[in-house]
């Protein structure tokens, strides 16, 4: 199929996007990578009146340390996330997580923003984000505003972002030493979306002790979930392989998953435990390395 007939404006700058989707009254996109919207336009399942092409705003690509934050602008590919030594120091959990993400070609065109804009509760980026605290900046004519991912999710491909802002850039707190990490999924076939996948930081100190832990699930509910109890269980506590085994059971409580085509829902909480599981070990056995 063809897409319905839309205007379209190539942007050069963050105020022109703004501006356009200030005017756009809800019926205005943001094309990025495209990856997702493409298809969607061709299907008829997106008919926006307009599409706003931000791939010339240089402003909204690039990766940077500011304060104690790892900055990545919301253009910025999905590649360059990946290779970037930044990342890989200072959020490796992201970079475990891009490497999962579709194939090269894919990567070299979908944006870290654009991701989490279209925010599928089995998409890899906001799970990785979610589990490292992140946060996003929103910008409109009215100025810029900041929201905590624990916020920001709101359903199924539904995101607090209102209709008039663009998503500009995202803010990763930069991970401790300390700290490890770990991405576990299954999916169908490599590059295909995540069935169930599961992100786990721990930090320990000298002793054993755990100071920080974070676990978030993905694809076992509408939203990526982090598991509050199970971290609060863990966190304070001195950790071997059997208190982390004895917690996962808050799994179960935390989520609800559903049934469709790709599997039931029994499965996907079974296939959520033992996944937290692999990752809250492999983040011990890092953090304790």
């Amino acid at each position: 199929m063809k897409p319905a007939k839309f205007d379209y404006v190539r942007a050069e700058s963050i105020d022109q996007i703004v501006d356009a989707l200030d005017k756009g009254d809800g019926e205005a996109i943001v094309l990025a990578g495209g990856q997702t919207l493409m298809p969607m336009l061709a299907m008829r399942l997106a008919r926006p009146a307009t599409v706003i092409d931000i791939n010339n705003v240089t402003d909204l690509s690039g990766i940077g340390i500011v304060g104690d934050e790892l900055v990545i602008m919301a253009c910025t590919r999905q590649a360059e996330a990946l290779a970037s030594p930044l990342v890989r120091e200072h959020a490796p959990l992201l970079a475990e997580a891009i490497a999962l993400v579709g194939h090269q070609q894919t990567r070299n065109r979908g944006t870290v923003g654009g991701s989490l804009s279209h925010a599928d509760p089995a998409s890899e980026i906001p799970l990785a984000a979610l589990a490292l605290d992140a946060s996003v900046s929103l910008r409109s004519v009215a100025g810029t505003r900041r929201v905590q991912l624990a916020d920001y999710f709101l359903g199924p491909m539904m995101t607090a972002r209102a209709d008039n802002e663009v998503l500009v850039s995202v803010h990763f707190p930069i991970m401790s030493g300390g700290a490890g990490s770990a991405f576990h999924e299954v999916s169908e076939r490599r590059g295909d979306f995540a069935v169930v996948a599961a992100a786990a930081i721990i930090e320990v100190d000298g002793a054993g002790i755990c100071t920080a832990a974070a676990l978030a699930i993905g694809g076992a509910d509408a939203t990526p979930r982090r598991i509050a109890a199970l971290e609060d269980k863990l966190q304070g506590a001195k950790l071997d392989g059997a208190l982390i085994r004895s917690v996962l059971p808050e799994i179960a409580l935390a989520v609800a998953p559903g049934d469709d085509q790709h599997a039931g829902a029994a499965y996907r909480l079974r296939v959520a435990t033992n996944l937290a599981e692999r990752a809250l070990l492999e983040a011990f056995d890092g953090a304790r390395a």
